[in-house]
């Protein structure tokens, strides 16, 4: 069953009506139920027929694709003993290479069985794609198999592969060393000023120091994500300048761009038990939410210091697990602090950021809850970008810098590791890709003020909801959320030794 949220308002630049499409069902921690009221009124027009049907027979189909989904799960499990993910057609065991994988086992476990051609391009470099003919091929039989069960490539698939081909022949990832110079000279002056000013003028500095945060936070991001040699010498920027961990940022943010939108998995959507973009079960429920258009603005503002703990918490863990780089994250948070600490008193880096959350929460949030949020896996990764992503539409030069490339959000996340100024470049390009390959309303863009509106109407519309019985939960299990369905005995021996940890038992080895 395809459910239909209505958008806040018909006006957007878009054919579609911004609907929010939930696809079928997610063999999750929640796995039956669907937020029934989220059909309860749609939208005049909608480009695609949906089917009503009782809530008895939704739960039935439901319960029955669950069924289903299991039984093939169970049926793998005895036939294959390997981790096997397709890349370019070619099937691969990765079971003797999980651990290696520098990024962490978990994204190797997620693909088990699919396909991860687009997340592969998407993430790494040209160095790194060319090692992976080197990699252990599937044996035929098991090739065999899973290629009867993974859907075969789109013609979006296949023809965004070519644009993808054309674009790095055509030198876009090269990246303006000098542009970079400059926007690094704004963050320091940024910094000097706050500095200057902390007991002349207060305010000031810590709306100063605000901004150095923020933009920190997007050039540290679009330094992570780099693949060139800047990036590489930039990499622990947003530790040492934003207080975010390299770490903990490529575990959660790298997990939002490679499973944008899926529920229960996207940890960007679970902004519970404060935030709410669906109407959540009464388990998960909380009474927060039928005032949450009011407090909003609260919650965005401890953006930046959720992220600073959850920072500390996973750098901590990442050396205890000799993670690669996790030392230099590590010392590049003590930096920050020793430094932060030394020129600036409580009164005015404090406020700064929960100021600075306050900015980047706003920026982040809307450019995604207001579009199609899936409950499964989705096989093809580019559609999904297209359905899932809206650009914000800057309105003055103050804007185009403040938002730090994050307007152009879908230009970010078909190719996350291209230069952010190249971005601008891209529009005319992706609306013709979208022309070409038939994926009405694809290109999807909105003004800045009214992308904001809009969202802040899905708060309020989803306030004013009842609790749905079996509404899909937000989360899964931490950074390993919805990890649950692997065939791999790699992935299965880990779960294993997690529990035994957890219970301070010894892991039976598989």
């Amino acid at each position: 069953m395809t459910a239909v949220r209505p958008s806040p308002s018909s006006s957007q630049t878009n054919t579609n009506t911004n609907a929010n499409t939930i696809s079928s069902t997610q063999a999750g921690r929640c796995p039956f139920g669907m937020p029934l009221e989220m059909v309860a009124t749609l939208p005049t027009k909608v480009t695609k027929r949906v089917d009503l049907r009782s809530p008895d027979e939704e739960t039935r189909l439901l319960k029955e694709k669950v069924e289903a989904k299991a039984r093939q799960y169970e049926a793998e499990k005895k036939i294959r003993k390997t981790l096997d993910v397709r890349m370019h057609g070619v099937w691969y065991n990765l079971s003797g290479w999980r651990k290696a994988h520098p990024a962490g086992a978990h994204w190797i476990d997620w693909y088990d069985g699919r396909d991860a051609t687009e997340v592969m391009d998407a993430f790494h470099s040209d160095r790194a794609r060319k090692m992976l003919p080197r990699l252990p091929k599937s044996k035929p039989d098991t090739a065999d198999m899973l290629e009867n069960s993974v859907p075969k490539d789109t013609n979006v698939q296949i023809e965004f592969r070519k644009l993808r081909d054309k674009l790095e022949a055509d030198g876009w990832w090269k990246r303006d060393i000098k542009r970079e110079v400059r926007l690094v000279g704004i963050w320091t002056s940024l910094v000097i000023g706050a500095a200057l000013t902390t007991k002349s003028i207060p305010a000031l500095s810590i709306w100063l120091l605000s901004l150095s945060f923020t933009q920190a936070g997007w050039l540290g991001h679009d330094y992570i994500h780099g693949i060139d040699k800047w990036t590489d010498k930039f990499r622990m920027f947003a530790t040492v300048c934003g207080g975010l961990g390299a770490t903990w940022w490529s575990d959660k943010h790298n997990k939002h761009h490679a499973l944008t939108n899926e529920m229960g998995v996207d940890e960007d959507l679970a902004t519970d038990p404060f935030l709410f973009t669906w109407a959540p079960s009464p388990e998960n429920d909380s009474p927060m939410r039928k005032i949450q258009h009011y407090i909003f603005w609260m919650i965005f503002s401890a953006l930046f210091a959720l992220w600073r703990v959850d920072t500390v918490q996973v750098i901590i863990q990442a050396v205890k697990e000799k993670r690669p780089k996790a030392k230099k994250d590590f010392y590049a948070i003590g930096i920050h602090y020793a430094v932060l600490f030394a020129l600036f008193p409580i009164k005015v880096w404090l406020p700064s950021v929960f100021v600075s959350g306050l900015l980047s929460a706003l920026i982040v949030t809307p450019t995604h809850q207001d579009e199609e949020m899936f409950d499964e896996f989705q096989m093809d990764w580019v559609t999904a970008q297209f359905r899932s992503t809206r650009n914000a539409v800057t309105t003055n030069p103050f804007s185009e810098w403040l938002w730090g490339g994050m307007q152009y959000q879908l230009e970010h996340h078909l190719f996350p590791t291209m230069p952010r100024s190249n971005y601008p470049k891209l529009k005319p390009i992706l609306q013709k890709f979208c022309d070409d390959v038939g994926l009405e309303d694809g290109y999807r863009e909105t003004n800045e003020f009214k992308i904001l509106y809009d969202n802040w109407k899905i708060y309020k519309k989803v306030a004013k909801m009842d609790a749905v019985e079996g509404a899909l939960c937000s989360r899964g299990d931490g950074q390993l959320g919805a990890i649950d369905m692997s065939a791999s005995p790699a992935a299965m021996a880990a779960r294993k030794k997690a529990e035994a940890r957890a219970t301070g038992k010894s892991a039976i080895a598989f």
